[in-house]
């Protein structure tokens, strides 16, 4: 007898798929080649135009850190900085502004540089609409024409305080403004000028603690370059120091949160259309239109 039996064609209960359903072999298989052999080609182009991708994009991210390098380079050169200023060229892809000798917006920012009033200060500028002339790269000597300028100087709250001989001093908004969920602050996000909250320590009015004032700010003089800073009143209440002071010694209070910063240009010679804090940072602003720039006044102060 054999030692095996075949099984008939029939479906057990225990089979997972009865035999009518289960796949079968038809020996066609050309279909199936051809398929494959389709497959490949698509992944193949798909391939090449990822690869082709990736490369313009990062021969267009490359060249436009080269001439972000470049103009940083020019910047320091001409404005006589201690190193390169950090340079943004906004806009994809770069290198259809590079040809058309335009860029879209600019950004120039150049920290911790030598003031001859506060000792240090931040330098910004953006620059929208930049028509380069000849050359994509901006060369030190560039006349460059704007469509908007957008200007700051900023000043920390150390470098203020120094200034007024109240060194733990620290700026902050209006807290009407902090306490707003808009922020109520400008488009660059600087507060308004009125209220602004110092607060530290006037050992020279006679007072040993911390205590926060408003402080109005404004920009004066002939050529509108003094920031004035003008006390006018204690501050209680949450985020403040929530001290009181006496009245006998508020005059002298107030005298001593009260200073003149002259000095004060803003890069390219912008007139100042606003001023108020940002962070902990004081900041007068500059905004103008259909102008022309010369690198080499970056930094006027």
């Amino acid at each position: 007898m054999p030692d095996t039996w075949p099984l008939p064609d029939r479906w057990f209960p225990n089979d997972s798929v009865p035999p009518a359903l289960k796949p079968r072999r038809t020996g066609h298989s050309g279909g199936v080649g051809n398929n494959v052999r389709v497959r490949k080609l698509v992944l193949g182009a798909v391939a090449t135009t990822v690869v082709v991708i990736l490369g313009a994009v990062g021969a267009d991210f490359g060249a436009a850190i080269y001439a972000e390098y470049r103009l940083a380079r020019s910047v320091r050169s001409a404005a006589n900085l201690n190193w390169d200023p950090s340079v943004a060229i906004l806009g994809f892809p770069f290198i259809a502004q590079a040809v058309d000798r335009h860029y879209d917006e600019v950004e120039i920012k150049a920290s911790g540089v030598d003031h001859a009033v506060v000792g240090k200060a931040s330098l910004e500028t953006t620059l929208h609409s930049v028509d380069l002339g000849d050359s994509w790269l901006v060369a030190p000597d560039a006349v460059l024409p704007v469509g908007k300028v957008e200007s700051r100087i900023i000043i920390d709250s150390t470098h203020v305080g120094r200034f007024m001989g109240i060194p733990d001093l620290l700026v902050e908004a209006p807290t009407r403004e902090t306490n707003d969920s808009t922020g109520g602050t400008t488009e660059s996000g600087i507060s308004s000028n009125r209220g602004v909250v110092f607060t530290g320590t006037p050992r020279q009015a006679g007072i040993d603690e911390r205590v926060s004032i408003a402080v109005d700010l404004s920009v004066v003089g002939p050529a509108r370059t003094t920031l004035k800073m003008t006390a006018t009143g204690v501050l209680t209440g949450p985020g403040t120091a929530d001290e009181d002071v006496p009245a006998d010694k508020l005059p002298a209070v107030l005298a001593a949160f009260s200073s003149e910063l002259p000095g004060q240009k803003l890069p390219f010679g912008i007139a100042p259309t606003s001023e108020g804090a940002r962070g902990s940072d004081v900041i007068i602003e500059g905004i103008a239109e259909g102008v022309t720039v010369d690198l080499d006044e970056f930094r006027l102060s």
